[in-house]
């Protein structure tokens, strides 16, 4: 189904709990499915990717996933609602996810990460990012959504603008990466802003 049209969101019942299932035009954000587990052994660590995530790359011992670590990513993505896998050429390319949901002030965190450096700069992180906003703010009636990222990673933050996110403020030396102290920067965006986007996504 292409993007450009509407959004097709089709509930899928699982032993754990049901979760929405919303295809774009490039990326299909799921729950995981037991193909999912090679992928992810495929396309390993990476430090470019870790570093962006705010991970020293040099405590990671090996660019490979044991295979006990991918059985835990797997139950983890399983057992949570908000978390989705993101599928793009029929293959598990990354993770996209709501968090720390808080049902009365209508607002949660957004996060999304790709496994690998060559799936950068390909649209899935945008399509994705507009994916989730679209089931935060049309099915779970939220008012805000807010993230927080590296001040360095100048990508990420290029993708959030061109989604709606609007720069909050920095907080300072947060992060500490291969002995180097790192900014995060905080965004959010809130219904109202989205509501004036949304439209010029092609959503319907």
């Amino acid at each position: 189904m292409e993007l450009v049209g509407k959004i097709e969101e089709v509930f899928q019942p699982s032993d754990v709990s049901p979760r929405p299932e919303l295809r774009g035009k490039s990326v299909l954000l799921r729950g995981p499915l037991p193909q999912d587990k090679a992928d992810r052994a495929r396309w390993g660590r990476h430090p470019e990717i870790l570093r962006l995530y705010g991970v020293d790359a040099a405590s990671i011992d090996t660019a490979e996933l044991p295979p006990e670590a991918i059985e835990t990513w797997f139950a983890e993505v399983a057992r949570d609602p908000l978390r989705w896998v993101v599928e793009a050429g029929g293959r598990c390319v990354g993770l996209a996810r709501l968090h720390s949901l808080d049902e009365h002030n209508r607002r949660a965190r957004f996060g999304i990460g790709l496994f690998a450096p060559e799936l950068l700069d390909r649209g899935f992180g945008t399509e994705a990012t507009r994916l989730v906003l679209w089931h935060a703010f049309e099915t779970l009636r939220l008012h805000r959504i807010d993230l927080r990222v590296l001040a360095s990673n100048t990508r990420a933050i290029r993708c959030y603008e061109k989604c709606g996110f609007v720069r909050e403020g920095i907080e300072r030396d947060s992060v500490l990466i291969d002995g180097e102290w790192n900014d995060d920067l905080i965004m959010s965006i809130l219904e109202d802003e989205y509501r004036r986007l949304v439209h010029f996504w092609g959503y319907r």
